[in-house]
């Protein structure tokens, strides 16, 4: 933490944020009063920082319409927390930049969309014509703060930052001047949340690179090329089944205890004695997410309620439609 808030890092976060621009939070503080608010400010923000007792204003949420219909939502921080959340993209960016996938490309140093583009014409030109388009933005609507945390605990082991960043998952957002708690998925629109995001899509990446599949993901976009139709098939249908159960997954350790186990088993219907047997089997989360109690207790029509796209429907509704 304290290489978070030396004056030379500090110094090149303000930069950044000054060069956004960006519009003002909850408390309309514009990029252009930051640097007046620090010199008064600052030593009293740095202590709480480094003694653990900072806590983020809340996120003012705003909606943008989408390319492809619909609308974003949008999480703007306050100016002193984009600060400090840039100085911590800083510090904590190239402890995991050596070891993310060669095929992402979604803000990351020294990668850019443009490359993702010359990359996607390298595999159309080797006969990978049919595309795979995975639009994963609602996977980040239902992140599970624990097991992200988990993700980031990987290489980061100062306290004070983690704490820090479980912090801005869980600070409040305002909408329409109201105020809610927010208990899981990761805000898009802070200095933080791209590598949040590429953090939390590294497993699904290095899935795709285990089987050998061919593909460029920037951010919640993620393309994966294929020779024929049927391939595309296979694939939509492997990694649907792999996505669901990741969400299987995290929903398993998010329970954490056996007697909340059982208890979330039993509550679609399964019998009593095969609930506690499953609930104290002793096997990993992985393991558990594809065995057939996860299976019943978190069933496909479960995941359609909670508006999550399956990949498979999608391709069925377009060959119907064509």
């Amino acid at each position: 933490m304290e290489i978070v808030v030396a004056r030379e890092n500090m110094l090149r976060a303000y930069k950044q944020v000054k060069a956004n621009k960006g519009a003002a939070g909850v408390d309309n503080m514009r990029v252009e009063e930051l640097m007046p608010y620090l010199r008064k400010h600052w030593a009293g923000i740095k202590e709480e920082l480094l003694s653990g007792q900072y806590r983020p204003q809340a996120i003012r949420v705003v909606e943008i319409p989408k390319p492809t219909g619909g609308m974003r939502q949008l999480g703007i921080p306050t100016v002193v927390d984009r600060l400090i959340q840039q100085a911590v993209h800083q510090v904590l960016s190239p402890y995991f930049e050596e070891n993310f996938s060669e095929s992402s490309y979604g803000f990351r140093i020294r990668r850019s969309a443009h490359q993702a583009v010359i990359k996607a014409r390298e595999h159309a030109s080797n006969e990978r014509r049919y595309v795979v388009d995975m639009d994963l933005e609602k996977f980040f609507d239902r992140v599970n703060h624990d097991v992200l945390m988990s993700r980031v605990a990987r290489r980061v082991s100062d306290k004070l930052a983690l704490l820090l960043i479980r912090r801005y998952l869980q600070a409040g957002m305002m909408m329409g001047g109201v105020t809610s708690q927010r208990t899981q998925g990761t805000p898009q629109g802070s200095p933080l949340s791209p590598l949040l995001s590429n953090i939390l899509l590294d497993d699904l990446d290095k899935e795709l690179e285990r089987r050998g599949h061919k593909f460029c993901r920037y951010a919640d976009d993620c393309n994966i090329y294929v020779r024929s139709p049927r391939a595309g098939e296979r694939v939509l249908k492997s990694i649907t089944k792999f996505l669901a159960k990741s969400l299987r997954c995290i929903k398993w350790q998010q329970w954490k205890r056996p007697p909340k186990r059982m208890k979330e088993l039993m509550k679609p219907g399964i019998a009593r004695h095969r609930a506690w047997k499953s609930a104290n089997n002793g096997h990993g989360a992985w393991y558990n997410a594809g065995a057939s109690h996860m299976n019943e207790a978190m069933p496909k029509r479960l995941f359609d309620s909670m508006g999550l796209v399956s990949l498979l429907d999608e391709l069925r509704r377009f060959q119907l439609s064509s």
